[in-house]
């Protein structure tokens, strides 16, 4: 969600922020721009289109050692030339960037007109800007005009700041909204996301919230250590894939076996999770388990509190992120709190965290990105090891939070009443999913043809039960977030509470089948749903009478708890191939941004 690129250096600045644009564009976006110092003058283009339309309107060679660029989800004002970033200061000496909400920017705004400000756009940021400029005229650093400007600001940012008559300096601020500095030989990059730095360097700072930083081509102070990124360039290269979901889709086999690699403990028929921080006596203190995210992750949290309850007998729900933040939640000292985020920058996630570490909660971070905010700020909790995820809809990612909350499950159930015999079943079951998943993937062509036939509904219903009610949670968000078809899941005895009465044959049903107690159940909600006209397609590992469904998806068998791992993997391709039957932007959905740092 917005994405920010700044450089300082040798080199002329325009391919390098341009490039690093690129990097970022899976954020979301629906405008960039950027801004050049030269000559102690900045040159600035903008256009409320993408990155290849800004390309097209700056010259490669143009002068400039030192710039700042920005793609920008709008929140603040239409999406027009003028509200694009950078802003700029009525003198044209100052340019801003900036990533997150500004919460009183109506003041500020009312206060800068007031004093004769004339404001040229309806973003929050060009307030920024316009602050700046004023307290720069009372202060000798660009930082200590920074420092006094937001002293003023309430809300979230992450912002980088360019004076024209100080072409050898940059200053980046946090808080709640993320930037991170790459240390190159003789130059230095700034970001919202490693992505857009990893070409050129793997030497990273993460800034802290609440952090202000003056940042040269050879010289940085933060409170924060140069660190080494594991990425590379080739991490967010397409490859022989046409589009980045596709190609994360496939990367899932291995992506769940790094997760599982040295952690799976076949002595004691257990797993090892040793960033929990957490042993044994702490592990079975615990008397509740509270999974909170958003949107899949938050799905992801309610199959982890299902396999809680399954495996560990202790009580466990989920609960969305956003809203858990603001309703006072009773924070007790015996329960676990888990935190999730692909990114580890969901600034809901993140201000949720920051509550319960407030009321003293035992929390702890399942996250894709080392070092990011998440991560930090509860200081102990498991990598997901899934891997660079580009694509706006997330597969890999989420197949490696469901199969983390096995791993914690059985850890949690086994220092309890879970048995030997039972833990070395679910071990040996956690084993065999890459291969399984393997399987699946297999099964795309065949899944393609389903997508294909129903690709013309406007409308479908998910169903599940119990442990396929996440599962086709989960499915339902994957169809319209990237196919914009409307998408509805409910658990399956719900349907006779309303629901029933929107079925008819335009209208198909994706019912989540696993083959387990409750198959039989299943078979009745099916036939219930066929007795009023609808189509029906199975995702199932189970044997269905004949003629029963109007088509099936199937996966092989792994185990009761597990399957519903498996069961979504069909769910992602079918999504995959209904919107691209529908000629759908598959990475980069409308509307939707892949980091979500703003409320």
């Amino acid at each position: 969600m917005c994405g920010i690129v700044g450089y300082i250096g040798h080199r002329q600045a325009a391919p390098v922020l341009l490039e690093g644009l690129r990097r970022l564009e899976y954020r979301g976006y629906d405008s960039a721009g950027l801004a050049l110092a030269a000559r102690r003058r900045l040159k600035v283009h903008k256009t409320a289109g993408r990155v290849e339309d800004l390309r097209r309107l700056v010259d490669d060679a143009a002068p400039g050692a030192v710039g700042i660029a920005h793609t920008r989800w709008a929140t603040h004002g239409e999406v027009t030339d003028v509200n694009a970033h950078p802003h700029l200061d009525a003198s044209g000496r100052f340019a801003v960037v900036h990533n997150g909400i500004v919460e009183n920017a109506d003041r500020l705004r009312a206060q800068l007109i007031a004093d004769g400000v004339e404001l040229v756009s309806d973003t929050d940021t060009e307030a920024l800007v316009h602050l700046i400029a004023a307290r720069a005229e009372h202060t000798d650093t660009l930082e200590g005009a920074v420092r006094s400007a937001l002293a003023s600001v309430e809300g979230t940012y992450g912002l980088v700041v360019l004076d024209s008559q100080r072409p050898d300096e940059l200053v980046v601020a946090r808080n709640g909204s993320p930037l991170v500095l790459g240390i190159g030989e003789g130059e230095t990059f700034v970001a919202s996301d490693v992505a857009a730095l990893v070409r050129h360097t793997q030497r990273v700072v993460y800034l802290e919230d609440g952090e202000i930083a003056t940042v040269r081509a050879d010289d940085f102070r933060t409170s924060g250590r140069a660190e080494t990124v594991e990425l590379s360039d080739e991490d967010y290269q397409l490859g022989q894939f046409e589009d980045f979901m596709r190609k994360e889709m496939a990367e899932q086999p291995e992506a769940v076996r790094r997760a599982l690699r040295g952690r799976l403990d076949f002595r004691f028929n257990t797993t090892h999770l040793g960033g929990l921080r957490l042993d044994p006596r702490e592990l079975r203190a615990v008397r509740r388990v509270k999974f909170i995210g958003c949107g899949s992750a938050y799905y992801a949290g309610q199959l982890g509190a299902t396999l809680v309850e399954e495996l560990a007998r202790m009580p466990a729900d989920a609960e969305p992120a956003s809203e858990f933040r603001y309703r006072n939640p009773v924070v007790d000292s015996d329960t676990l709190y888990v935190a999730i985020s692909q990114s580890g920058e969901t600034l809901d996630t993140l201000a949720a965290v920051q509550e319960l570490k407030r009321k003293g909660g035992n929390v702890i971070g399942v996250v894709n990105v080392v070092g990011s905010a998440v991560a930090r700020e509860c200081g102990s909790g498991v990598f997901l090891h899934a891997g660079p995820e580009v694509s706006v809809a997330s597969t890999k990612a989420v197949t490696n939070m469901t199969v983390t909350f096995a791993m914690l499950a059985l850890l949690l159930g086994r220092v309890r009443d879970l048995s030997a015999a039972q833990g070395e079943r679910l071990v040996a079951a956690l084993q065999a999913l890459p291969d399984q998943i393997e399987e699946v993937l297999r099964t795309n062509d065949e899944v393609a043809v389903v997508a294909s036939k129903f690709a013309t509904a406007e409308h479908m219903f998910f169903v599940g039960r119990v442990r396929a009610w996440p599962v086709a949670r989960e499915g339902a968000q994957k169809l319209k977030e990237i196919s914009y078809l409307h998408a509805e899941a409910y658990q399956a005895a719900e349907l006779k509470h309303g629901p029933l009465a929107l079925i008819n044959p335009a209208m198909p049903s994706v019912v989540v089948v696993p083959d387990d107690e409750l198959l039989a159940k299943n078979i009745s909600t099916i036939e219930q749903i066929k007795a009023r006209g609808g189509p029906v397609i199975a995702v199932t590992n189970a044997t269905l009478p004949a003629g029963l469904v109007d088509a099936e998806l199937r996966v092989p068998v792994n185990s009761p708890e597990l399957d519903p791992i498996l069961l979504t993997i069909p769910l992602q391709m079918f999504a995959y191939h209904v919107a691209n039957a529908l000629g759908r932007d598959i990475d980069k959905p409308r509307n939707l941004a892949k980091s979500v740092t703003v409320e």
